[in-house]
């Protein structure tokens, strides 16, 4: 009957907007992540280019210790050649300045292949809530007319 196929095209369409906003959750996170880790490795290069300079005088280096709490690091260049990265669920590893540069660039990498995959899947998500629109709309109007049709028969006869 018409009015199960509009119930399940329904519960169909509910399925897709709840896995859109889960991809619209991850694209945010992903849209967030990306830049703060080409932050980083620019970061990262910045030291391994002062290191690489032996005659680099120590310098003051700002960091963000926590949302809006910034600290102040002093940096000997020359004999630095280790850095702590912060890998999240409270632990943060040393890297060796090229250990660091690999890392980051394998994470940035997938970070961005993973927003390409994401913003795929919310346009294939997107598309398939509009095509389930369409066939219930479409349905209901198949159901409205057949029901005109035979209100029509049965007056005239």
């Amino acid at each position: 009957s018409p009015e199960l196929l509009i119930g399940a095209y329904s519960d169909l369409m509910n399925k897709y907007r709840t896995y859109e906003a889960q991809l619209q959750q991850r694209q945010g996170r992903l849209k967030e992540k990306v830049p703060e880790l080409e932050k980083s490795l620019s970061l990262l290069r910045t030291l391994m280019e002062k290191q690489e300079n032996p005659d680099a005088a120590p310098g003051l280096a700002r960091y963000s210790l926590a949302d809006n709490i910034l600290a102040q690091a002093e940096l000997d260049y020359p004999h630095n050649t280790t850095v702590n990265l912060w890998l999240g669920a409270n632990v943060m590893l040393e890297f060796t300045y090229a250990e660091a540069l690999d890392f980051l660039s394998q994470n940035q990498d997938r970070a961005k292949t993973e927003l390409q995959e994401t913003v795929a899947d919310l346009a294939f998500v997107r598309d398939q809530i509009v095509t389930s629109e369409v066939t219930m709309s479409r349905i209901f109007n198949w159901d409205v007319r057949r029901k005109r049709t035979a209100g029509g028969a049965t007056t005239t006869s």
